[in-house]
């Protein structure tokens, strides 16, 4: 009775929704678990909360990748995606600290890494 979720600290566009789409409708039809995905840090206020202090039936993919393009925050040392990693990487400890069953994968590049997680995804369903 445990679901999976997609937890991802990626620009939420139709690209990047897809093969997250695509490995939980695999995962659902193969293994009939229920699924999610999340663009984070936008779910950290709503289900991210029942995440790390629910019931522990949940198994998380963190998925984080270096951005394009940095935008510099006016007036502060950090740019906005520091801040996305520090959430990203703080969600992953807490996850990991309250003994959830996390994994957190790092893309360089979105694209190719997407579609290799896609791959490796269906390859560990077979």
């Amino acid at each position: 009775h445990d679901y999976f979720a997609f937890l991802a600290f990626i620009e939420q566009c139709a690209d990047n929704d897809a093969p997250f789409q695509t490995m939980r409708e695999k995962l659902r039809d193969e293994k009939k678990n229920a699924t999610c995905l999340g663009f984070g840090p936008r779910f950290l206020h709503s289900t991210g909360q029942a995440y790390k202090g629910g019931p522990d039936t949940g198994v998380f993919l963190v998925v984080t990748c270096e951005h394009q393009d940095v935008l510099e925050i006016p007036g502060h040392k950090l740019s906005f995606d520091a801040v996305e990693r520090a959430q990203a990487l703080g969600d992953f400890t807490v996850l990991n600290e309250r003994g959830r069953r996390a994994l957190r994968v790092h893309l360089k590049e979105v694209n190719a890494g997407l579609q290799a997680l896609r791959t490796a995804f269906e390859e560990a369903l077979e």
